[in-house]
């Protein structure tokens, strides 16, 4: 298995485990160089974003992957989990209607995620 594809795909179920609201993945692979997915998603309160970034870096962990850098854990507003390949935002409700990631990363490619979740490689 495709070792990015598996770690995104550990990443959505780490945040569905953790009740995510609306996960969205976007191919970003075409359109830039940065990483391969971007994997979005949102929390209710701070508390929640906060256990949602725990368990994804505690998952991943498992896999023997680390982040290279988290950013704006402590306020929980926006926070960005750097994995190379993959990018995890979480965001509350307020921040990611204003940044609007999907509509900034609208070259990219919006992938199905139940087809995501499900595909062999």
């Amino acid at each position: 298995m495709n070792d990015t594809k598996k770690l995104a795909r550990l990443t959505v179920k780490a945040l569905e485990d953790k009740k995510a609201e609306d996960i969205r993945i976007i191919d970003i692979s075409d359109v830039s160089v940065i990483a391969d997915y971007f994997i979005i998603a949102s929390g209710s309160n701070r508390s929640q974003i906060q256990a949602l970034i725990d368990h994804v870096e505690e998952t991943l962990g498992r896999e023997g992957k680390s982040p290279r850098q988290i950013e704006g854990y402590d306020t929980a507003n926006w926070v960005l989990m750097d994995y190379q390949d993959i990018i995890v935002h979480v965001f509350d409700r307020e921040n990611r209607l204003f940044y609007d990631i999907e509509r900034i990363w609208r070259d990219g490619k919006s992938i199905d995620l139940e087809a995501f979740q499900a595909e062999e490689d």
